[in-house]
């Protein structure tokens, strides 16, 4: 009888790795090799008409590699949008001088539509690279960037203003350094909204990948090769084979982004909560237990732990020679005039920005034309103020019962990220035919058309707030037998308000610029316009009227920013200074 040739359990066990490590390891070397073969396609010569961007091929087949170039885009303008989240919102949060300069700019910059960034931009990019298609490249990540990074930079500051009183103490008793503050209180506090935040800004992302990867500016086209491309060509050759397998392409990178980057990030974030309790069930990521289990994961860490040791008594300052005592020197009292400075220079730059306003009014539109887009203004503003009342009553109610319940959170999560992360626009062509067939006006269905990209802004926001209330008061309201609206008014409501206002103000600003594509959709020869601003910018971004480009761009500015300094920043203060916890 043959004898069993398979190695024990035993000896596997001694091995110096595991079926883990092998996976896990294959998975890396194959992500590498995918990165580099798609990346290459970045580097080919590209030279306004002379050499143009390879063309857009309705096959199949060549779905997997868009796919993979749109993917590679998402992903590098997701890196800059958290390096940019961190330092921007860091110093909105600490330094209030330089607060009131960068809140107000924040709502400027959230408030430009991607389709402004992008004719701003494109001419300076292809410079910058000359004769490479790295050019065309850099200005869609850009226009991607400025979609996704304006939501998570509101979390952190939001989360920053409101880390609780107890910690922040903590924090000045054991002395810790900025830095260590910084890492070790302040962005683990964040971690879970800011984890729900990129994950709803990655899906916003997804959203103006057709603008970003057919960019019509100043009567000229660039295409680039991309899922986003591929489905504007398939609607413009009202290729319905093309477009369904483009569709499916996106629903098998969006579950598969979800399984293996925003699962695991949610179960890793999850021992940030601020409880003193450990909750019953807690998110659960197969791929993050795999990392965990990996023997080469424990070696890697392993191996740098000597190199944090280095960085961390560098920063300390503990190889350094301990200084003598300082002489205690009177404070100064600070300059009586500051304030009064800064107001005259910002007196001062207003006075000037307004000169220089009516300048361009008088010369270059008129005051007619101003008055036209105005009213055009406030028509949007009908339809953005529609879409966020109607998403807080359904999606309040929604994300607490998520947010509460991690076992529903399991099921429905993956559900609301691949709704979320789903391009809207990608459907856009079925409701245009549906409101072709039924002779129903865009001027109605285009509330619709920006709902299905605003309105999980929301929901993932409150979401967020909803778990990082602590498990200890939901248990303490529970024995006290409080339940019913007494529940909504003494916890949920003072727990997720100031996530709420983060994704109220964040999903107003993302149907602003949805506007843009949901106020003019098209099948084939048929375009369907509604009466508002976003289809003022989308006409005159197409025509390359530059006047009237900066008009439609500098007037939904003023609406965004209006709105934002009437109400939502009031709200955030209420939040800041009411409810908190600590």
């Amino acid at each position: 009888m043959a004898r069993n040739t398979f190695p024990s359990r035993e000896a596997m066990r001694r091995l110096p790795f595991s079926l883990a490590d092998i996976v896990l390891i294959l998975g890396v070397l194959s992500l590498m090799f995918l990165l580099v073969n798609v990346a290459r396609g970045a580097f080919v010569p590209f030279l306004p008409n002379v050499v143009e961007p390879p063309r857009v091929d309705l096959a199949i087949s060549n779905l997997p590699y868009y796919l993979a170039r749109s993917t590679l885009r998402m992903f590098v303008a997701l890196i800059f949008s958290v390096l940019f989240t961190f330092a921007y919102g860091f110093a909105a949060a600490k330094n209030h001088r330089l607060e009131r300069v960068l809140i107000p700019l924040l709502d400027i910059l959230q408030s430009v539509p991607v389709l402004g960034f992008l004719s701003i931009t494109i001419t300076g990019f292809i410079v910058l690279f000359h004769g490479s298609l790295l050019g065309l490249e850099a200005a869609s990540i850009f226009a991607i960037f400025t979609a996704q990074v304006w939501n998570m930079t509101f979390s952190f500051y939001q989360s920053l203003r409101t880390v609780p009183a107890e910690l922040v103490e903590a924090a000045r008793i054991y002395r810790l350094p900025a830095w260590q503050r910084f890492f070790k209180l302040e962005v683990p506090f964040s971690m879970i909204g800011l984890v729900w935040n990129s994950m709803m800004s990655f899906g916003g992302g997804w959203f103006f990948v057709a603008a970003s990867e057919t960019i019509s500016v100043l009567n000229k086209t660039y295409v680039l090769p991309g899922i986003g491309s591929y489905v504007a060509e398939a609607v413009k050759e009202q290729d319905f084979t093309a477009l369904f397998a483009a569709i499916a392409a996106m629903a098998f990178m969006i579950l598969a982004v979800d399984q293996l980057l925003w699962r695991p990030l949610i179960a890793w974030a999850d021992k940030f909560k601020f409880e003193q309790s450990e909750a019953k069930e807690t998110p659960q990521s197969w791929l993050l237990d795999l990392v965990r289990t990996a023997r080469v994961t424990q070696a890697v860490s392993a191996a740098l732990a000597p190199l944090a040791e280095v960085f961390t008594r560098l920063m300390s300052g503990t190889w350094l020679p301990t200084p003598a005592a300082p002489r205690r020197e009177a404070k100064r009292a600070p300059w009586p005039y500051a304030d009064l400075v800064y107001n005259g220079m910002l007196i001062a730059i207003i006075a000037g920005l307004l000169v220089l306003l009516l300048r361009f009014i008088l010369t270059e539109v008129g005051f007619g034309e101003v008055r036209l887009v105005f009213g055009l203004g406030l028509v949007t503003l009908l339809r953005v103020a529609v879409l966020t009342v109607v998403s807080t009553l359904i999606y309040v109610p929604v994300g607490v019962a998520i947010g509460f319940n991690p076992r529903l959170s399991r099921l429905v999560q993956p559900l609301a990220q691949f709704l979320a992360s789903f391009p809207a626009n990608f459907l856009f062509p079925f409701v245009t035919l549906a409101l072709i067939a039924t002779h129903i006006s865009l001027d109605f269905g285009g509330i619709l058309l920006m709902s299905l990209g605003a309105q999980w802004y929301v929901l993932f926001n409150v979401i967020a707030g909803a778990q990082s209330i602590p498990g200890d008061l939901r248990e303490m309201t529970t024995n006290m037998g409080v339940h019913g609206w007494q529940l909504w008014r003494t916890l949920i409501i003072p727990g997720i308000f100031s996530a709420w206002v983060t994704g109220a103000i964040t999903a107003t600003g993302g149907a602003w610029n949805a506007s843009i594509v949901a106020e003019v959709v098209s099948w084939g020869n048929t375009t369907l316009t509604a009466t508002g601003l976003g289809a003022y910018i989308a006409q005159v971004t197409s025509s390359g009227d530059w006047p009237r480009i900066a008009l439609g761009v500098g007037m939904m500015s003023v609406f965004v920013v209006g709105f934002n300094r009437l109400l939502w920043r009031r709200l955030y203060l209420l939040a800041e200074n009411k409810y908190t916890f600590g």
